[in-house]
């Protein structure tokens, strides 16, 4: 089955990328709109994922792994919400920034610029690589 590749967003002050690498793995609660559920839900183990710090910094980060699939969230008191858990593969040699995404021509169509306030969303193949090439970092295998 082909990887999927995602973006997840986080306030630095809430839990940081440096956060996630201490902790070794998380679980990815606490998200309360329909439409990141279904992202959530759509989530495999082994897919990569592009750590965004929100708010503060506007900038991808890390490159996480989806290490359990959605089950429901420990937080919630209504079982249709979920969670995810995940694991630290490696930080960006650079910061990606908004800014420097913003004005690149190759993301149009990238839900981070077209969804700003969704704090789960798929990115395609070529937007993940380019992050990537943006941020001086190799693939994960």
């Amino acid at each position: 089955m082909p990887r999927s590749y995602w973006l997840v967003k986080s306030e630095p002050s809430t839990y940081a990328w440096s956060q996630l690498v201490r902790d070794g793995r998380t679980i990815w609660d606490g998200v309360r709109n329909a439409l990141a559920r279904q992202h959530l839900a759509a989530m495999r183990a082994g897919d990569l994922v592009l750590y965004y710090h929100s708010n503060v910094g506007k900038e991808v980060v890390g490159i996480a792994r989806v290490s359990g699939e959605a089950h429901p969230d420990p937080t919630a008191d209504d079982p249709k919400w979920l969670a995810v858990d995940l694991e630290p593969v490696r930080a960006l040699a650079a910061p990606v920034g908004l800014a420097a995404i913003k004005s690149d021509p190759r993301f149009e169509g990238f839900a981070l610029i077209r969804q700003s306030r969704l704090s789960v969303m798929p990115v395609s193949r070529p937007h993940f690589e380019r992050i990537l090439e943006l941020g001086r970092t190799k693939a994960p295998r």
